[in-house]
């Protein structure tokens, strides 16, 4: 048997055969179709070279007893040159279709990854907010590389295998059949020595496969959380760095010792194999030997035999297993599909118009929400330490809410933890809709507006400020692609951080390092500010803008805020109530409602929950004028 039958062997007999118990479902078979429709030709091409193949590969064999009884043993010189530059020039052409074969699958292999994994990750790009506070990252990733490629994988080795290996076996059957029935009967009758060990072994690979991929998920788990910035902080921190070696010794270990167990399961499966063939090979001398001393076969023919057997078992072999191999390809489209089934919460409406011209005032009329369940947002399979929790459904985060924000004011929101502050940004930025009632912009309901518009139109900075592993120049180019030099120093030095990013050896072309963490929290906050002040929104959201900073940085990041609140709409959050003492309104919210409203002055006069909050963070309040 050759390797690569023998490696189609090894694939086919280590698939998981739990899947088999699923039943064919024609809408996912039709769907895949749908896919491969697209490159249809070159499926059709690649059909053609696969029979092509299989035909030489059987050609060979045939032309020996013409080498070696019409040529060697009747001394014919001619008749042994013409066949063996015709075996060669199969040969060249043999190899040449294998490379067009290995072209065509590897296009459609290829070409499928790009479908697949672009759409996914367009599809994910648009799933609300609430997806990714559930979704773990790995599962995703996972999807776009592994799930992917599997599918790839099953599609392209299930197309040509399958079909391959029924061509092969077939051509190859017709002609041990044609050359010697009584051979062919013994060679078949020895197949099940072939797929009872490779069944046998193949469960035991199974296992351990099943074993090392749980191991080494629970490797890199420990290393994604303690080689990120965040991760390796806290262990330093807390001065664990030898438990953590330790800990990852250990999970290594496991893997070293599955892995020499898998290698010598691998090995017993391969010797296993070709025992089995050369034992099948010695049989087949024997009795073709026997045939040949009683003039029932050629020499030739018997050695064609033998060419042809070690064509037979393999492509046998793995034609056992077709449905384990369908079935197989199934599943990981299924879990690709999966992803590109859930359908996103937050979408644009077909006939969603652009937010009107000029400033924008927000407006929450009788707004009600609350937080979806996660079988509405998510997926269980991408939820490993929740999935198996029973789903309970959240009482409304908000209740009745109604307030105007008129165009070029700030409002700012105050109130104890959980009153729904955060959540009210949400729904402005449309992160969420809400479960009823509306939001307006400019009069317009902002689920009848595109979303386009409205991410121009909105500019959001939070306390922690993400910034991606890149330079400061290209943080601030995500806001406007299309900023000039002039433009970003400009937005620096309106967020103070020119002078800043001046001194550093490299100015705006520095890195920041993994989520920002080489620069201080004042400074990201700044770069952010800066951030927005580039894309120049309409409407500003301040979450906590300046929560977490020293008295220095608070202070330069609040003179970077007013130059950026001038003349805009702006809904603040802050816990400091010195920070926002000058907004034209302050609404405090409270159980999801608003329980106050007024200015600095009036609600301490008014004596209510903003005078507690007031004096918890104060003492005594001043006196009024």
């Amino acid at each position: 048997m050759s390797m690569e039958h023998a490696w189609l062997t090894y694939r086919s007999m280590t698939r998981d055969r739990n899947i088999t118990t699923r039943q064919l479902n024609r809408a996912l078979v039709r769907r895949i179709l749908g896919y491969a429709g697209r490159y249809r030709p070159i499926i059709i091409l690649y059909l053609i070279t696969l029979v092509l193949v299989s035909l030489l590969s059987v050609a060979q064999p045939l032309l020996v007893p013409r080498l070696v009884d019409d040529g060697i043993t009747q001394g014919n010189a001619r008749v042994v040159t013409i066949t063996a530059l015709t075996m060669g020039a199969l040969a060249v052409v043999d190899a040449a279709l294998g490379l067009v074969s290995r072209w065509y699958s590897a296009r459609i292999g290829e070409g499928l990854i790009f479908d697949l994994r672009t759409e996914v990750y367009d599809h994910v790009q648009r799933q609300s907010i609430a997806f990714f506070t559930r979704a773990q990252t790995g599962a995703l990733i996972s999807r776009l590389n592994n799930d992917v490629i599997g599918a790839q994988q099953a599609f392209t080795s299930t197309l040509g295998g399958v079909l391959g290996n029924l061509i092969s076996a077939t051509i190859v059957l017709v002609a041990m059949f044609a050359l010697s029935w009584q051979v062919t009967i013994v060679s078949l009758l020895l197949v099940p020595l072939f797929l009872l060990p490779a069944r046998w072994m193949g469960r035991r690979l199974q296992v351990l496969t099943r074993e090392q991929m749980t191991l080494n998920a629970d490797m890199s788990t420990q290393m994604n959380e303690r080689f990120n910035v965040a991760g390796a902080l806290l262990v330093k921190l807390f001065g664990r760095p030898e438990v953590e070696a330790g800990s990852f010794s250990s999970r290594a270990s496991h893997v070293r010792d599955i892995g020499v167990r898998m290698a010598m399961a691998n090995r017993w499966f391969f010797t296993g194999l070709a025992l089995v063939a050369s034992l099948a090979t010695a049989i087949v001398y024997g009795l073709g030997g026997n045939l040949v001393v009683s003039g029932a076969l050629t020499i030739g023919t018997l050695l064609a035999l033998v060419g042809l057997l070690a064509q037979l078992y393999g492509p046998l072999t793995a034609l056992s297993n077709v449905r384990v191999d369908v079935m197989t390809a199934l599943v990981s489209f299924e879990r690709v599909f999966e992803v590109l089934d859930l359908t996103p919460m937050v979408v644009e409406r077909p006939d969603a118009v652009r937010l009107p011209s000029g400033a924008l005032s927000v407006r929450f009329d009788d707004v009600a929400f609350r937080y979806p369940l996660p079988s509405e947002v998510s997926l269980a399979s991408l939820e490993s330490v929740a999935r198996d929790l029973p789903e309970t459904e959240a009482g409304d985060v908000l209740a009745g809410l109604s307030f105007d924000v008129p165009a070029g004011t700030l409002t700012a929101l105050v109130g104890p933890s959980g009153a729904g502050k955060t959540t009210i940004t949400g729904l402005v930025t449309r992160l969420y809709d809400p479960t009823s009632g509306s939001v307006l912009m400019g009069g317009v309901d902002i689920r009848d507006v595109t979303l386009d518009s409205l991410r121009e139109s909105v500019g959001v900075v939070t306390q922690d400020a993400h910034l991606f592993h890149d330079t400061i120049r290209a943080n601030l180019l995500y806001a406007r692609p299309d900023s000039s030099e002039e433009d970003l120093r400009d937005a620096c030095s309106a967020a103070h951080i020119l002078t800043l990013i001046d001194q550093l050896p490299e100015g705006l072309d520095t890195v920041v390092g993994d989520r920002g963490h080489r620069l201080s929290g004042g400074e990201k906050q700044r770069i952010a500010l800066a951030r927005l002040l580039l894309k120049a929104p309409r409407v500003v959201i301040l979450d906590e803008a300046t929560a977490h900073l020293d008295s220095e940085s608070e202070v330069a990041v609040q003179r970077a805020l007013d130059e950026a609140l001038v003349g805009r709409t702006s809904i603040v959050i802050a816990h400091r109530l010195s920070t926002i003492q000058r907004a034209d309104q302050i609404l405090v919210i409270d159980g999801g409602r608003v329980v106050e409203r007024g200015t600095h002055v009036e609600l301490l006069a008014r004596g209510g929950l903003y005078a507690d909050l007031h004096r918890a963070q104060f003492g005594a309040a001043p006196a009024l004028d």
